[in-house]
Protein backbone atom coordinates (compact mmCIF):
# COMPACT_ATOMS: atom_id res chain seq x y z
CA UNK A 1 0.00 0.00 0.00
CA UNK A 2 1.33 3.56 -1.08
CA UNK A 3 1.30 6.25 1.46
CA UNK A 4 -0.11 9.93 -0.04
CA UNK A 5 -1.48 13.15 1.29
CA UNK A 6 -2.83 16.14 0.07
CA UNK A 7 -1.98 19.88 0.70
CA UNK A 8 -3.99 23.23 -0.06
CA UNK A 9 -1.58 26.07 -0.40
CA UNK A 10 -3.18 28.93 1.28
CA UNK A 11 -2.55 32.76 1.97
CA UNK A 12 0.14 34.43 4.31
CA UNK A 13 3.02 32.97 6.51
CA UNK A 14 1.01 29.17 5.35
CA UNK A 15 2.66 29.44 1.70
CA UNK A 16 6.34 28.67 2.77
CA UNK A 17 5.15 26.45 5.55
CA UNK A 18 2.98 24.45 3.00
CA UNK A 19 6.27 23.91 0.72
CA UNK A 20 8.08 22.70 3.59
CA UNK A 21 5.78 20.31 4.39
CA UNK A 22 6.03 19.16 1.14
CA UNK A 23 9.47 19.01 0.81
CA UNK A 24 9.72 17.13 3.99
CA UNK A 25 7.13 14.80 3.36
CA UNK A 26 8.93 13.69 0.75
CA UNK A 27 12.01 12.88 2.70
CA UNK A 28 9.95 10.75 4.93
CA UNK A 29 9.38 8.28 2.67
CA UNK A 30 5.66 10.12 1.13
CA UNK A 31 4.94 8.27 -2.57
CA UNK A 32 2.30 11.03 -3.92
CA UNK A 33 1.04 14.43 -2.69
CA UNK A 34 -1.57 15.49 -3.65
CA UNK A 35 -2.75 19.20 -3.89
CA UNK A 36 -6.13 20.25 -3.59
CA UNK A 37 -8.25 23.01 -5.23
CA UNK A 38 -11.80 24.15 -3.64
CA UNK A 39 -12.67 27.81 -2.73
CA UNK A 40 -9.14 28.86 -2.29
CA UNK A 41 -6.14 28.30 -4.31
CA UNK A 42 -5.98 26.95 -7.38
CA UNK A 43 -4.03 23.20 -7.56
CA UNK A 44 -1.71 23.94 -10.95
CA UNK A 45 0.19 26.73 -9.74
CA UNK A 46 1.18 24.96 -6.30
CA UNK A 47 1.55 21.60 -8.10
CA UNK A 48 4.37 23.44 -10.81
CA UNK A 49 6.34 24.61 -7.61
CA UNK A 50 6.34 22.12 -5.75
CA UNK A 51 7.74 19.65 -9.15
CA UNK A 52 10.12 22.04 -8.85
CA UNK A 53 11.28 21.49 -5.11
CA UNK A 54 11.02 17.56 -4.88
CA UNK A 55 12.38 15.14 -6.78
CA UNK A 56 10.87 11.82 -6.37
CA UNK A 57 7.45 11.33 -5.40
CA UNK A 58 4.41 11.79 -7.44
CA UNK A 59 2.17 15.22 -7.76
CA UNK A 60 -1.36 14.85 -8.17
CA UNK A 61 -3.90 17.77 -8.72
CA UNK A 62 -6.64 16.51 -6.06
CA UNK A 63 -8.89 17.88 -7.89
CA UNK A 64 -9.01 20.12 -10.59
CA UNK A 65 -12.94 21.00 -11.04
CA UNK A 66 -15.04 20.37 -14.09
CA UNK A 67 -16.70 23.11 -15.64
CA UNK A 68 -14.15 25.95 -14.04
CA UNK A 69 -11.64 25.02 -16.98
CA UNK A 70 -12.40 24.19 -20.70
CA UNK A 71 -11.98 20.40 -21.12
CA UNK A 72 -9.05 21.62 -23.93
CA UNK A 73 -7.91 23.71 -21.11
CA UNK A 74 -7.50 21.24 -18.65
CA UNK A 75 -5.44 18.97 -20.96
CA UNK A 76 -3.25 21.95 -21.40
CA UNK A 77 -2.64 22.37 -18.08
CA UNK A 78 -1.94 18.46 -17.74
CA UNK A 79 0.70 18.04 -20.36
CA UNK A 80 2.70 20.96 -18.95
CA UNK A 81 2.51 19.47 -15.57
CA UNK A 82 3.40 16.38 -16.59
CA UNK A 83 6.05 17.54 -18.73
CA UNK A 84 7.42 19.59 -16.07
CA UNK A 85 7.94 17.16 -13.65
CA UNK A 86 9.35 14.79 -15.96
CA UNK A 87 6.46 12.47 -15.65
CA UNK A 88 5.41 12.48 -12.05
CA UNK A 89 1.97 13.82 -12.43
CA UNK A 90 -1.03 12.68 -11.98
CA UNK A 91 -4.38 14.45 -13.05
CA UNK A 92 -7.03 14.03 -10.34
CA UNK A 93 -10.69 15.29 -11.78
CA UNK A 94 -13.71 15.90 -10.03
CA UNK A 95 -16.99 17.65 -10.52
CA UNK A 96 -17.46 19.60 -7.09
CA UNK A 97 -20.72 20.90 -6.04
CA UNK A 98 -23.50 23.09 -6.41
CA UNK A 99 -22.36 25.54 -4.07
CA UNK A 100 -18.67 26.20 -4.91
CA UNK A 101 -19.60 25.65 -8.79
CA UNK A 102 -22.81 27.67 -9.16
CA UNK A 103 -21.96 29.91 -6.20
CA UNK A 104 -18.48 31.08 -6.38
CA UNK A 105 -18.27 30.36 -9.96
CA UNK A 106 -21.35 31.45 -11.53
CA UNK A 107 -21.37 28.72 -14.15
CA UNK A 108 -24.54 25.91 -14.04
CA UNK A 109 -23.66 22.52 -12.06
CA UNK A 110 -25.19 20.23 -14.49
CA UNK A 111 -24.39 16.98 -16.73
CA UNK A 112 -21.42 16.67 -14.85
CA UNK A 113 -21.07 12.86 -15.64
CA UNK A 114 -20.94 13.61 -19.64
CA UNK A 115 -18.87 16.48 -18.92
CA UNK A 116 -16.71 14.52 -16.95
CA UNK A 117 -16.53 12.02 -19.82
CA UNK A 118 -15.83 14.70 -22.66
CA UNK A 119 -12.70 15.99 -20.49
CA UNK A 120 -10.98 12.91 -20.11
CA UNK A 121 -11.83 12.48 -23.64
CA UNK A 122 -10.33 15.33 -24.69
CA UNK A 123 -6.94 14.98 -22.18
CA UNK A 124 -6.77 11.20 -24.63
CA UNK A 125 -6.75 13.29 -27.77
CA UNK A 126 -4.63 15.92 -26.93
CA UNK A 127 -1.85 13.62 -25.35
CA UNK A 128 -2.43 11.54 -28.88
CA UNK A 129 -1.51 14.67 -30.40
CA UNK A 130 -5.07 14.05 -32.63
CA UNK A 131 -7.38 17.02 -33.35
CA UNK A 132 -9.45 17.81 -30.37
CA UNK A 133 -13.12 17.51 -31.14
CA UNK A 134 -16.76 16.80 -28.96
CA UNK A 135 -19.42 16.54 -31.29
CA UNK A 136 -22.04 19.08 -30.64
CA UNK A 137 -19.73 21.03 -28.88
CA UNK A 138 -15.99 21.49 -29.62
CA UNK A 139 -15.86 23.42 -32.45
CA UNK A 140 -18.83 25.32 -31.40
CA UNK A 141 -21.49 24.08 -33.84
CA UNK A 142 -22.43 27.56 -34.91
CA UNK A 143 -18.59 28.26 -35.50
CA UNK A 144 -16.75 28.65 -39.01
CA UNK A 145 -13.54 27.22 -36.97
CA UNK A 146 -12.25 23.87 -37.71
CA UNK A 147 -11.02 21.40 -35.39
CA UNK A 148 -7.30 21.77 -33.44
CA UNK A 149 -4.52 20.44 -32.31
CA UNK A 150 -2.27 21.00 -29.68
CA UNK A 151 1.13 22.29 -30.40
CA UNK A 152 2.50 21.14 -26.79
CA UNK A 153 3.17 17.49 -26.76
CA UNK A 154 3.03 14.72 -24.12
CA UNK A 155 6.07 13.18 -23.15
CA UNK A 156 5.01 10.67 -20.64
CA UNK A 157 2.08 8.97 -20.05
CA UNK A 158 -0.79 11.27 -18.12
CA UNK A 159 -2.65 8.95 -15.58
CA UNK A 160 -6.33 10.00 -14.74
CA UNK A 161 -7.98 10.06 -11.46
CA UNK A 162 -11.84 10.57 -10.93
CA UNK A 163 -13.03 12.18 -7.35
CA UNK A 164 -16.30 10.38 -7.07
CA UNK A 165 -19.02 9.46 -4.56
CA UNK A 166 -22.42 8.61 -6.49
CA UNK A 167 -23.01 5.60 -8.34
CA UNK A 168 -23.16 6.67 -11.72
CA UNK A 169 -19.77 8.97 -11.16
CA UNK A 170 -18.29 5.62 -9.76
CA UNK A 171 -19.46 3.27 -12.40
CA UNK A 172 -17.73 6.34 -15.05
CA UNK A 173 -15.00 6.06 -12.66
CA UNK A 174 -14.55 2.02 -13.29
CA UNK A 175 -14.75 2.32 -17.17
CA UNK A 176 -12.46 5.68 -17.58
CA UNK A 177 -10.05 6.50 -15.17
CA UNK A 178 -6.63 4.32 -13.77
CA UNK A 179 -7.19 5.95 -10.25
CA UNK A 180 -10.39 6.55 -7.79
CA UNK A 181 -9.87 9.64 -5.37
CA UNK A 182 -12.09 8.38 -2.42
CA UNK A 183 -14.16 10.27 0.38
CA UNK A 184 -16.12 9.86 3.43
CA UNK A 185 -14.97 6.25 3.44
CA UNK A 186 -15.90 3.37 5.92
CA UNK A 187 -14.42 0.24 4.83
CA UNK A 188 -16.92 -1.58 6.67
CA UNK A 189 -19.84 -0.05 3.91
CA UNK A 190 -16.87 -0.38 1.35
CA UNK A 191 -19.42 -2.30 -1.11
CA UNK A 192 -21.31 0.76 -1.60
CA UNK A 193 -18.73 2.21 -3.38
CA UNK A 194 -16.73 -0.69 -4.41
CA UNK A 195 -19.72 -2.05 -5.95
CA UNK A 196 -20.44 0.25 -8.43
CA UNK A 197 -16.33 0.64 -9.49
CA UNK A 198 -16.64 -3.01 -10.28
CA UNK A 199 -19.49 -2.51 -12.50
CA UNK A 200 -17.61 0.01 -14.76
CA UNK A 201 -14.51 -2.07 -14.67
CA UNK A 202 -16.58 -4.88 -16.00
CA UNK A 203 -18.09 -2.54 -18.62
CA UNK A 204 -14.70 -1.65 -20.15
CA UNK A 205 -13.38 -5.29 -19.64
CA UNK A 206 -10.70 -4.66 -16.93
CA UNK A 207 -10.30 -5.44 -13.15
CA UNK A 208 -9.91 -3.99 -9.80
CA UNK A 209 -5.97 -4.60 -10.67
CA UNK A 210 -6.33 -2.07 -13.55
CA UNK A 211 -7.96 0.96 -10.94
CA UNK A 212 -6.05 2.39 -8.28
CA UNK A 213 -8.15 2.74 -5.12
CA UNK A 214 -6.53 6.22 -3.06
CA UNK A 215 -8.68 6.60 -0.20
CA UNK A 216 -7.98 9.35 2.85
CA UNK A 217 -8.63 10.17 6.15
CA UNK A 218 -6.90 12.47 8.87
CA UNK A 219 -4.54 10.25 11.56
CA UNK A 220 -4.15 10.99 15.02
CA UNK A 221 -2.05 9.03 17.76
CA UNK A 222 -3.30 9.02 20.66
CA UNK A 223 -0.99 8.43 24.01
CA UNK A 224 -3.51 6.19 25.27
CA UNK A 225 -7.15 5.11 25.69
CA UNK A 226 -7.62 7.51 28.20
CA UNK A 227 -6.86 10.58 25.59
CA UNK A 228 -9.25 9.64 22.98
CA UNK A 229 -12.92 10.62 24.17
CA UNK A 230 -11.08 14.10 23.98
CA UNK A 231 -9.59 13.89 20.37
CA UNK A 232 -12.76 12.34 18.67
CA UNK A 233 -14.58 14.94 19.96
CA UNK A 234 -12.34 17.88 18.90
CA UNK A 235 -13.28 16.04 15.30
CA UNK A 236 -16.78 16.51 15.47
CA UNK A 237 -17.65 20.07 14.04
CA UNK A 238 -15.73 18.89 11.23
CA UNK A 239 -17.54 15.73 10.10
CA UNK A 240 -20.81 17.70 10.84
CA UNK A 241 -19.99 20.25 8.28
CA UNK A 242 -19.04 17.44 5.76
CA UNK A 243 -22.86 15.95 6.78
CA UNK A 244 -24.54 19.41 6.83
CA UNK A 245 -22.50 22.13 5.07
CA UNK A 246 -20.60 20.31 2.09
CA UNK A 247 -23.51 21.71 -0.28
CA UNK A 248 -26.58 22.75 -0.02
CA UNK A 249 -29.77 20.98 1.75
CA UNK A 250 -31.02 19.19 -1.17
CA UNK A 251 -27.54 18.24 -2.86
CA UNK A 252 -24.84 16.96 -0.30
CA UNK A 253 -23.20 14.86 -1.97
CA UNK A 254 -20.95 13.48 1.49
CA UNK A 255 -23.90 13.19 3.47
CA UNK A 256 -25.52 10.73 1.04
CA UNK A 257 -21.89 8.65 0.57
CA UNK A 258 -22.20 7.89 4.05
CA UNK A 259 -25.86 7.27 3.95
CA UNK A 260 -24.97 4.51 1.75
CA UNK A 261 -22.21 3.30 4.05
CA UNK A 262 -24.94 2.40 7.07
CA UNK A 263 -25.22 6.41 8.86
CA UNK A 264 -28.48 7.47 7.05
CA UNK A 265 -30.13 8.28 9.81
CA UNK A 266 -27.11 10.44 11.96
CA UNK A 267 -26.31 11.89 8.64
CA UNK A 268 -29.82 13.39 8.22
CA UNK A 269 -30.22 14.10 11.86
CA UNK A 270 -26.80 16.22 11.77
CA UNK A 271 -27.56 17.78 8.34
CA UNK A 272 -31.15 19.09 9.25
CA UNK A 273 -29.62 20.75 12.25
CA UNK A 274 -26.51 22.45 10.42
CA UNK A 275 -29.17 23.89 7.60
CA UNK A 276 -30.98 24.76 10.74
CA UNK A 277 -28.17 27.18 11.62
CA UNK A 278 -27.25 24.68 15.17
CA UNK A 279 -23.93 24.10 14.59
CA UNK A 280 -22.98 23.14 18.22
CA UNK A 281 -25.93 20.91 18.49
CA UNK A 282 -25.06 19.44 15.28
CA UNK A 283 -21.62 18.50 16.05
CA UNK A 284 -23.15 16.88 19.11
CA UNK A 285 -25.38 14.32 17.65
CA UNK A 286 -22.07 12.83 15.76
CA UNK A 287 -21.17 9.77 17.72
CA UNK A 288 -17.56 8.47 18.79
CA UNK A 289 -18.06 5.48 16.34
CA UNK A 290 -18.98 7.52 13.73
CA UNK A 291 -15.28 9.74 14.01
CA UNK A 292 -13.43 6.15 14.24
CA UNK A 293 -15.30 4.68 11.95
CA UNK A 294 -14.11 7.24 9.11
CA UNK A 295 -10.57 8.08 10.31
CA UNK A 296 -7.58 6.77 11.52
CA UNK A 297 -7.50 8.31 15.07
CA UNK A 298 -5.94 5.85 17.74
CA UNK A 299 -3.49 4.70 19.97
CA UNK A 300 -0.45 3.15 17.45
CA UNK A 301 -1.77 -0.37 17.62
CA UNK A 302 -5.44 0.81 16.58
CA UNK A 303 -3.85 2.27 13.66
CA UNK A 304 -2.27 -0.08 12.71
CA UNK A 305 -4.94 -2.48 12.90
CA UNK A 306 -7.36 0.10 10.85
CA UNK A 307 -4.84 0.18 8.34
CA UNK A 308 -5.06 -3.40 7.80
CA UNK A 309 -8.44 -3.28 7.81
CA UNK A 310 -8.41 -0.65 4.74
CA UNK A 311 -5.78 -2.79 3.10
CA UNK A 312 -8.13 -5.63 3.10
CA UNK A 313 -10.89 -3.80 1.54
CA UNK A 314 -8.41 -3.04 -1.15
CA UNK A 315 -7.38 0.14 -0.46
CA UNK A 316 -3.71 0.75 -2.98
CA UNK A 317 -3.50 4.30 -1.37
CA UNK A 318 -3.92 5.33 1.92
CA UNK A 319 -4.26 9.75 1.76
CA UNK A 320 -3.23 10.78 5.46
CA UNK A 321 -4.34 14.26 6.98
CA UNK A 322 -1.54 14.30 9.95
CA UNK A 323 -2.83 16.26 12.93
CA UNK A 324 -0.67 18.40 14.67
CA UNK A 325 -0.48 22.13 15.53
CA UNK A 326 2.78 22.69 14.07
CA UNK A 327 5.14 21.75 11.12
CA UNK A 328 7.08 19.75 13.31
CA UNK A 329 4.03 17.85 15.01
CA UNK A 330 2.44 17.17 11.50
CA UNK A 331 5.52 15.65 10.02
CA UNK A 332 5.92 13.52 13.08
CA UNK A 333 2.86 12.37 12.94
CA UNK A 334 2.88 11.53 9.40
CA UNK A 335 6.25 9.69 9.69
CA UNK A 336 5.03 7.34 11.91
CA UNK A 337 1.97 6.62 9.62
CA UNK A 338 3.88 6.49 6.27
CA UNK A 339 6.05 3.42 8.40
CA UNK A 340 2.72 1.62 9.48
CA UNK A 341 1.67 1.81 5.65
CA UNK A 342 5.13 0.94 4.05
CA UNK A 343 4.93 -2.05 6.57
CA UNK A 344 1.42 -3.59 5.04
CA UNK A 345 3.55 -4.21 1.88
Amino acid sequence: MRAATTVEASGGPDWKQTGEFVVEAEKLGLDVCWVAEAWGSDAPSALGYYAARTQRMLLGSGIMQLGVRSPAATAQTAITLANLSEGRFLLGLGASGPQVIEGLHGIPFHRPLSRMRQTVEVLHQACSGEKISVPGRIPLPESETRPMRLSARAEHPIPVYLAALSPAMLRLTGELADGWLGTSFVPEGADAYLAHLDEGLQDSGRTRADLDLCQGAEVAFAPDADALPGMLAARKTGLAFSLGGMGTADTNFYNRAYGRQGWAEVAAEVSARWQAGDRTGAAELVPDEMVLATTLIGTEAMVRERLRTWRDTGIDTVRLYPAGESLTEKLDTLGRAIELVHELD
